[in-house]
């Protein structure tokens, strides 16, 4: 079952809909952003929405204003000129592993099921979390761990994870669990596999890579005065988003034009990032770790501020 999304009504607002505009919702799962897009459109409106888990196809919305693309949100530009929608007037994310793939013991997400070890986010890729684990070196588990699960003793989980293999090969989560127990520090066992699985699951899916292609895309996916509205639920995901909307890429590095003028796609709606109140984190504790934030495409009529 696909959950109410996060910071639902927050995100849609931020998107200052056009009544008769093209959106693009970028991770659709159960359509619960798109849904309430749709309904601040009016018969002319468009909405693309992309999802690359095929169990996802299943919510499909029966508009004709809407059209499903079932592919990664980093063939955007692609399937914007495919579908004539390009450029648009607003684009969604709502970034990483959906509740219902966690949720699904079979998708091997979460270390509270004991499941095959997959973490795949499109099932027709190759890769999976026990290729990872069982055929990567011991010095590219720890440099994975060291820079997606930030984690500081990446070589000692790495070096955990070759001896367990050395016995037998690694094929569920509990398994893997197993092999982790010397580092799992009383208190502390849960936020540990979460930052384990947080990093096995981004190199598997290649998100970081993806997302950077997707956020350069956007820059000029955008009509002038078109908002591009991120949900990020870790900093290594924040901090890109942080650096495009800055910058319009994902160095970070501001350019500056003749007289030493920022140059710069975007302004910054959201200055600090939007998160969840109390209440919401309370009726979904993914809410906790979500960081809204919000930039318009900037009209090269309008002033440039940074």
């Amino acid at each position: 079952m696909y959950h109410n999304p996060v910071l639902l009504h927050e995100s849609i607002d931020a998107l200052a809909i056009k009544a008769d505009g093209i959106y693009v919702d970028a991770t659709f799962g159960g359509g619960g952003h798109s849904r309430l897009i749709l309904s601040r459109l009016n018969e002319k409106g468009r909405l693309l929405g992309f999802d690359q888990d095929k169990d996802s196809v299943q919510n499909k919305i029966d508009d004709n204003r809407f059209e499903f693309i079932g592919a990664n949100f980093t063939h955007l530009t692609k399937f914007l000129k495919y579908h004539q929608a390009y450029p648009v007037h607003g684009i969604l994310a709502d970034l990483g592993v959906s509740s219902f793939q966690i949720d699904t013991p079979e998708r091997g997400f979460s270390y509270r099921y004991d499941a095959p070890l997959d973490m795949r986010m499109n099932q027709r890729k190759e890769l999976t979390a026990q290729e990872v684990v069982n055929s990567y070196s011991e010095e590219q588990l720890a440099d994975i761990f060291f820079k997606y699960g930030e984690l500081k003793n990446g070589r000692k989980i790495a070096s955990l994870i070759k001896s367990g293999r050395a016995q037998t090969s690694i094929k569920t989560t509990e398994q893997l669990v197993k092999i982790l127990e010397p580092i799992l520090f009383h208190g502390k066992e849960n936020k540990i596999l979460a930052q384990i699985f947080q990093a096995i699951r981004i190199e598997v899916n290649k998100e970081l890579d993806v997302l950077e292609s997707f956020l350069e895309q956007t820059v000029d996916a955008l009509l002038p005065g078109g908002r591009l509205v991120i949900i990020s639920y870790h900093s290594l995901e924040d901090r890109l988003v942080k650096k495009v909307m800055r910058s319009g890429n994902c160095s970070g590095k501001i350019e500056k034009d003749f007289f030493g003028n920022p140059l710069t796609p975007f302004k910054l709606i959201t200055k600090k990032a939007i998160v969840a109140d109390e209440a919401e984190n309370i009726e979904n504790p993914r809410a906790r770790s979500a960081k809204l934030r919000v930039a318009e495409k900037i009209d090269t009529k309008d002033e440039i501020n940074i």
